[in-house]
């Protein structure tokens, strides 16, 4: 078989991640994440260094506010010591006193003295801090950036955490936390990278009162997600002190699988994510937090974080970032619940009408995987949308849940196909408000040709004996804008109705096929809609819809909508 050259660069290439080194996959026994992790947002840090135009001050502090609540307790605000503006932000927050007594901040050092003293100073009157402290440990970076061998990395790693130690120790009134970085953690020899972060834990000495994070990075993602977590469950299954270390991960996107690489961490003795809103961050991006924790939510797992209106994070988040998110993001974008598909949008539209009859308080209705009012979605504008792809489901779904119209299931299909090809001619989509424009105009009180402007229905005695039968109407009728006084009788109003107008003027050959009503509204004096079939003496069908206050009176709405619709359909051009 020949070998396809197009993309032969490939051979370039190669795995620049490190396996443990010995087997690590006990995380595969486990079926789903079971409890959330703590969060830690680094939307002001990593996600703002990502942005074309990065966040001013005051648009920094409003949304750090949105970030609080939102219900985050760990909110990295940035590299203090990097810039002005990052160092006066923190300062601002601490100054009005903006930084709840529940929520820690978290900062970024190098490992680097005065670095550290500016982070340190920027710290001031902070009750609750996380200081971050990071070097590269990758055998890129040891051999192209820093041209340094193993030793002389710990060395930085292990000075940075001396001197956070020490500084630390001139803040008493501080609930400090400390957190170290092996960046670039997946290009590192895991033994490597084991060993500098026991180096470090074993300074900073962790105790349950104070408690160490170690984040493992996988700031170039370089793996597929289960090596990821083999990775992870080895430097938990081997990190000094581990009951009081906090394994904290920090996954990007390069591969498109920082979700997958979160979640299998987590499994593999994850404790802390480090993410973004919508996984906003240099390159492709961090994890996004948003989807991490709806996935768990759909499993029955509090994330602990508030995501009940979806719609309003978008626009923040938008207006903040000026980025916009993708209409197919998981949870958030705002076509993720939409089905154009008609066989989805029948599923859907049956499923949520068992949803009502059951009495089970379990989520499973196709096609949706949580509810999308959780989320702040409605199901009338987000569910059920339709253009030419649609189907007869979901054309009688919207005009339910919309305008309270229960489409016969007969007619369904004739009313989908009328609404499909209308949105395929014009090349778009159709609101709710569209579609009933359409259903109104070719279906309910059609008098185009035939009104009935006036009926009287009258009973013989004793009627009742025989049901229904022996009805007879007086009515006015217009035929082609004409006045006639006809009078009929019949088994039934309808009936009644038929026979009656078959003394007018036209020849009207049809037979009926079906008839039903409900109320339109639940109010006592509600409107009444009816739907009556009636068929042609060419064997065709025509529906019509009938609206009424009185029940008997839409009823003949609808038997005169439809005998009208046929008449237009036969007569073309006026042609008696």
């Amino acid at each position: 078989m020949a070998v396809s050259k197009i993309m032969k660069n490939c051979e370039k290439y190669d795995v620049g991640y490190f396996p443990p080194p010995v087997k690590s996959n006990d995380w595969i026994n486990k079926d789903h994440i079971t409890k959330a992790p703590a969060w830690c947002s680094v939307d002001l840090r990593d996600g703002n260094q990502a942005l074309i135009v990065p966040m001013s001050l005051d648009e920094k502090i409003d949304f750090f506010k949105f970030l609080v609540s939102l219900g985050f307790k760990e909110i990295e605000v940035g590299f203090p010591a990097a810039s002005e503006t990052e160092y006066t932000f923190l300062r601002t927050l601490v100054e009005d006193n903006m930084v709840p007594d529940d929520v820690t901040i978290q900062v970024l050092t190098q490992s680097r003295e005065h670095i550290i003293k500016k982070t340190f100073e920027s710290l001031i009157g902070v009750k609750n801090a996380v200081v971050h402290l990071y070097n590269s440990t990758s055998v890129a970076q040891r051999e192209q950036v820093f041209k340094m061998e193993k030793e002389e990395i710990i060395d930085i790693a292990v000075s940075g955490a001396t001197l956070i130690e020490e500084y630390a120790k001139n803040f008493p009134d501080t609930n400090f936390t400390f957190e170290y970085s092996p960046e670039s953690f997946t290009g590192t020899e895991m033994e490597f990278a084991l060993e500098i972060c026991n180096r470090v834990i074993d300074v900073w000495k962790p105790r349950p009162e104070r408690k160490v994070i170690i984040n493992l990075p996988a700031t170039v993602a370089m793996s597929m997600p289960h090596v990821y977590a083999s990775q992870i469950e080895y430097m938990s299954k081997n990190l000094h002190d581990r009951e009081n270390v906090i394994l904290s991960l920090h996954p990007h996107n390069d591969r498109g699988t920082a979700v997958a690489d979160c979640e299998l961490g987590l499994l593999a003795g994850g404790d802390r994510i480090e993410g973004t809103l919508f996984g906003n961050g240099e390159r492709t991006g961090n994890a996004d937090i948003i989807t991490v924790a709806m996935n768990m939510y759909s499993h029955g797992v509090d994330p602990g974080l508030d995501f009940t209106d979806m719609p309003a994070i978008v626009a923040i988040y938008e207006k903040f970032t000026d980025l916009e998110v993708h209409p197919r993001q998981p949870y958030g974008g705002q076509l993720v619940f939409a089905a154009f598909s008609g066989s989805h949008q029948d599923a859907i539209a049956k499923g949520m009408r068992h949803r009502k009859s059951s009495d089970s308080k379990k989520w499973n209705v196709p096609y949706l995987p949580i509810d999308p009012h959780d989320v702040g979605r409605e199901y009338d504008a987000d569910v059920i949308r339709i253009n030419s792809q649609s189907g007869k489901g979901g054309v009688a779904y919207v005009l339910e849940q919309n305008y309270g119209f229960f489409i016969p299931k007969e007619m369904r299909e004739e009313l989908g196909y009328m609404i499909k090809e209308i949105s395929d001619k014009q090349h778009k989509e159709l609101s709710p408000e569209e579609i009933y424009e359409y259903f109104d105009g070719e279906y309910i009180n059609r008098f185009d040709e035939i009104d009935i402007t006036d009926a009287e229905f009258k009973r013989p005695p004793h009627s009742e004996k025989m049901g229904d039968s022996g009805m007879t109407v007086d009515m006015n009728v217009l035929f082609a804008g004409k006045h006639y006084a006809l009078s009929g009788k019949g088994n039934g109003r309808l009936d009644s109705v038929t026979n009656a107008l078959r003394q007018g003027p036209y020849e009207l050959l049809y037979d009926f096929v079906t008839y039903s009503e409900h109320a339109l509204e639940s109010e006592s004096d509600s409107r009444a809609a009816s739907y009556v079939a009636i068929k042609d003496r060419h064997g065709f069908t025509f529906w019509g819809v009938g609206i009424h206050n009185d029940i008997i009176y839409a009823s003949v709405n609808a038997l005169v909508s439809a005998i009208n619709r046929a008449f237009i359909k036969n007569h073309p051009k006026g042609q008696k």
